[in-house]
């Protein structure tokens, strides 16, 4: 495999959803959380890079097919909210509460790290979208001034420790609500998490959808204010 195969195919494009197959192979077969697709597929992925010495770029020329199919997805997320319509009028109010203190949180907690670590703007606005949804996230990093690649690593990389500890946080604090534990999961692991909130249950799963809209638009107004506080 070489750099001229990969700009002359979709190689790179074969080599996602081969490693992402087995990666749910893996966690089929084993049931640990920590085990995620995602990360796998991730893992392996570089390691191929790397041995077949691959730049990013000639990977990404022949995978980005796969970003075409981020939108439609992340839009699929509201027929399981469609669903659960009747509940979530009954439970407007605590979900935009809910979905509001979560959001203050994320950015919150980015912006005390930054100011603890001396992380200068460029990278503090980077990180400031890590909880929302990679389509809307970028969005928000390029228009802040941040740096899209980091800014989508580390999206991906809180949607896959949100999916993986979900289960265990909801048992460690006691949160038997699924309604609680949907907008528990969109919120903080925008997609990946809700991932992990459908196979919850329907109701998490619906939930977690409308968290990620949500979350999504209340990021995008608040993320210009917290810009300006560092």
């Amino acid at each position: 495999m070489n750099n001229v195969m990969l700009n002359s195919a979709t190689i790179g494009f074969v080599i996602s959803l081969i490693t992402y197959g087995f990666g749910v192979w893996i966690h089929d077969r084993t049931k640990l959380d920590i085990l995620n697709p995602l990360l796998i597929s991730i893992a392996l992925t570089i390691f191929i890079l790397c041995v077949c010495k691959v730049d990013y770029k000639s990977y990404n020329d022949s995978a980005k097919y796969l970003s075409y199919l981020l939108t439609p997805a992340t839009v699929s997320l509201a027929i399981p909210l469609y669903k659960q319509m009747a509940l979530l009028k009954k439970n407007l109010r605590a979900i935009l509460i809910g979905v509001l203190a979560g959001c203050l949180t994320s950015m919150g907690c980015v912006l005390l790290l930054c100011i603890l670590f001396g992380l200068p703007h460029k990278y503090y606005v980077t990180l400031l979208p890590k909880s929302i949804t990679t389509a809307i996230g970028m969005g928000v990093c390029e228009e802040l001034g941040g740096v899209v690649t980091i800014s989508v690593a580390v999206i991906i990389v809180t949607g896959i420790i949100g999916n993986v500890i979900a289960v265990g946080m909801s048992k460690f604090l006691r949160i038997k609500s699924p309604i609680a534990r949907g907008l528990m999961c969109g919120t903080s692991a925008h997609a990946i998490g809700t991932a992990k909130a459908m196979q919850m249950g329907e109701i998490e799963g619906a939930m977690s959808s409308l968290a990620i809209v949500v979350s999504g638009l209340m990021t995008v107004i608040m993320a210009s204010f917290f810009a300006m506080l560092r």
